[in-house]
């Protein structure tokens, strides 16, 4: 997690190109952000292990999106071309979950047609 979060605050334009402004403002609003950008890290991580397909050219992780819903519950919000990805595929519902502590962060994401 150190990893992730020495580079949310060492590099410019780092979180920018990995998170959406959404993303960005909600683990900026948080007591631990390094924890919450790890998370939706692992969240992306995550997503493209369970396509198969990684991260090719002309597709954007900040196109993969981690939102929450108005209980906190996480889901995946899919734009560009990773939307397209999804529509061709008949890909419908992702089923997510995030974990995080001081040390670490995962997170599973489950594809279902």
């Amino acid at each position: 997690m150190s990893r992730v979060g020495a580079k949310v605050a060492r590099r410019p334009g780092f979180k920018e190109t990995i998170f959406s402004a959404a993303e960005i403002a909600f683990c900026e609003s948080k007591p631990l952000a390094d924890q919450h950008f790890a998370a939706r890290f692992a969240a992306k991580e995550a997503f493209l292990k369970a396509t198969g397909r990684g991260l090719t050219l002309g597709y954007l992780l900040r196109d993969i999106e981690v939102e929450v819903d108005d209980l906190g519950k996480p889901f995946l919000k899919l734009s560009g071309n990773f939307a397209k990805l999804a529509a061709e595929n008949g890909w419908r519902h992702f089923h997510i979950t995030l974990t995080h502590t001081a040390t670490n962060a995962g997170a599973v994401v489950i594809i279902e047609t």
